[in-house]
């Protein structure tokens, strides 16, 4: 099943962007009365059928709105520091999105290699991801700021930190509980200094263990997306 992302999408007559438009009739090459898929990115998919191939501005009629599968009743947000690879973190945003993510939140602490990222390019890749795994949430993804700056927002929910520490004897895997709304820190190539720990502790963030295998920081990330949707997906 071919499947396009239109994030206005509504039942009836819609035209395609001219990006997914070009693809859809030169790389696919979509004919009139071909059936097709669109997801609008905030929870809906849609049953579609091509009414004109204009490589331009393709029109469509969608006739079937449903919820997606991946619509869920928890938050799942990952705070990761940008990975000096842009492409690490664009292989972690894409399989983040495959697995099932809501947010991921960017920061600068002091041990980061960027402090910058061009946040247009990854929306891009988790949009194509979502395409691939035939999602109908878009995950939000939000520009860089301090770690001081990000443990002062509020979230509802559970708050973690994963570090690297004898100290931390918490599992990820047995303090998380099925349906809880949670946060999770991924630091960078360096760690999160000790003090950097302590700040996010005095706002609520518990320091957890991701496993006894020293993890990059985009395996981390997966790691710790992968462990709350697999126990949610778990019986009883």
């Amino acid at each position: 099943m071919n499947v396009f992302f239109l994030s206005d999408a509504k039942l009836g007559m819609i035209s395609l962007p001219e990006e997914e438009s070009k693809h859809c009739v030169k790389v696919l090459r979509m004919k009139e009365g071909d059936r097709f898929c669109v997801s609008n990115g905030k929870g809906s998919l849609f049953d579609a059928e091509l009414l004109d191939a204009n490589p331009k501005k393709a029109v469509a009629s969608l006739y079937n709105e449903y919820a997606g599968y991946d619509n869920k009743d928890f938050v799942l947000e990952i705070a990761i520091a940008p990975t000096k690879s842009n492409d690490r973190t664009e292989w972690f945003l894409e399989k983040a999105t495959e697995i099932g993510i809501d947010t991921v939140k960017l920061f600068a602490s002091c041990h980061s290699e960027r402090k910058v990222a061009n946040v247009d390019r990854f929306r891009k890749v988790m949009i194509a991801a979502l395409k691939q795994s035939i999602k109908s949430k878009l995950p939000l993804i939000e520009d860089v700021v301090s770690l001081e700056t990000l443990v002062k927002q509020p979230f509802d929910g559970k708050k973690y930190i994963a570090y690297i520490s004898e100290n931390v004897t918490e599992q990820l895997c047995d303090i998380y509980k099925k349906g809880d709304n949670v946060l999770i820190l991924i630091g960078p190539e360096g760690d999160f200094s000790p003090e950097e720990v302590r700040v996010a502790m005095d706002y609520g963030f518990i320091p957890v263990s991701l496993g006894h295998a020293r993890l990059r920081t985009e395996t981390a990330a997966l790691v710790a997306c992968h462990t709350v949707q697999l126990i949610n997906q778990m019986k009883g």
